[in-house]
């Protein structure tokens, strides 16, 4: 197999005007440095460029049939950069969000709601969830787990009961019946 051939996506044909090779030594650097300027790091330009090329290499014959290839190349390794960044922002998002109390007593009684909550079913956990944790409404949570309002609310009521009851005897006093 010469160097000119890709067999990810299919190998380019002779009549293909440029190969693979010929792309990369005509647009890595180009690409590298304009996605340095949209990440501001070199090592992340880098990456996300030769992401790219793999991706061109998968699609074989279809990247052969592009009319710009530098323009695919570089919009591939933006809309990468952009899902990364997503995902990045996502996770701090979330991190932020379940931070731990620091406080002991505080810390205590988180723990005594989350096993009161795993004590729960799971129809009821899952609203108790979506209500309290999500802040989702209760129409929004019938729509997502496809049940009626009326039943969110009847398994929210029912759930806070059971809580109570769960909360009760974890602080020594007598189970709701």
């Amino acid at each position: 197999m010469d160097e000119d051939t890709v067999s990810i996506g299919g190998p380019w044909s002779s009549n293909d005007p440029t190969s693979l090779r010929d792309v990369f030594d005509a647009s890595y650097r180009r690409l590298v440095v304009q996605l340095f300027g949209v990440t501001g790091s070199m090592d992340e330009a880098e990456d996300l460029v030769q992401e790219a090329f793999v991706r061109a290499a998968a699609a074989g014959r279809r990247f052969a049939r592009v009319e710009n290839p530098e323009a695919w190349l570089r919009t591939t390794a933006i809309n990468q950069h952009r899902s990364r960044w997503r995902k990045r922002r996502n996770a701090q998002r979330a991190r932020s969000r379940m931070v731990a109390p620091r406080d002991p007593e505080a810390l205590e009684s988180h723990l005594e709601i989350i096993t009161a909550l795993r004590a729960l079913p799971e129809a009821q956990r899952q609203v108790i969830a979506l209500f309290y944790l999500a802040d989702l409404p209760v129409e929004t949570i019938a729509e997502e787990l496809g049940v009626a309002a009326g039943t969110v609310k009847s398994r929210l009521s029912r759930g806070r009961e059971a809580l109570a009851s769960h909360l009760a005897y974890a602080e020594g006093g007598v189970p709701h019946v």
